[in-house]
């Protein structure tokens, strides 16, 4: 025979309790993304940890990245993520390689609202190169807004959540005298890469 309880209203949590729990596994399941979860299903790794754990070793790349060209408008699948938390955008993961001859630039970007967010990682394979992290507001004339310049670079990562409605990516320019590959891996909340 089992025991039986009577609960009273007293004896459950409190909605403060139930919302400070929800939150503290939010976090959570935020933090083992980031540490885990990219680093070995997606081969980012924003914060090393994922390098650290060996977690990186379980990513292998399965080939499916897309050349570039600037003629080239880059649709990769969506994934729809309404279970996730309410977005306006689709949960996406792009990898994108995109070739850069000496003296040649390259921009890439994606339409994107205040909130909106991805990690990302992107290295030159072949030398290096200059690069800037901006955010356009539409209808601005040609104004741009910085966010993380770089000269000489082999490889940068972070993550990035727009600050204002417009076009947010990078530029990056081969300032060697050979050509290199620079390969981008986004993952988030945001709209198709394209190159202007």
């Amino acid at each position: 025979m089992s025991d039986t309880h009577n609960l009273s209203r007293n004896d459950l949590p409190s909605s403060g309790r139930l919302i400070k729990a929800t939150i503290a596994s939010a976090t959570l399941a935020g933090a083992l993304l980031v540490t885990t979860v990219l680093p070995a299903e997606f081969g980012i790794d924003p914060t090393g940890l994922g390098q650290t754990l060996g977690l990186d070793r379980l990513y292998q790349s399965n080939g499916e990245t897309q050349n570039i060209s600037e003629s080239t408008l880059v649709e990769p699948a969506q994934v729809q993520a309404s279970t996730l938390w309410k977005a306006e955008s689709t949960l996406r993961s792009d990898t994108l390689k995109i070739p850069l001859m000496p003296g040649q630039g390259a921009e890439i970007k994606s339409r994107m609202n205040p909130g909106d967010s991805f990690v990302f990682r992107w290295q030159v394979e072949g030398g290096a190169v200059s690069f800037d992290m901006h955010g356009e507001r539409p209808n601005a004339n040609g104004a741009f807004t910085s966010y993380w310049l770089g000269e000489n670079q082999r490889e940068a990562s972070g993550t990035f959540s727009a600050p204002f409605t417009g076009t947010h990516g990078w530029y990056w320019e081969n300032k060697g005298d050979t050509p290199v590959m620079v390969v981008l891996k986004t993952h988030g909340f945001y709209s198709a890469l394209y190159m202007p």
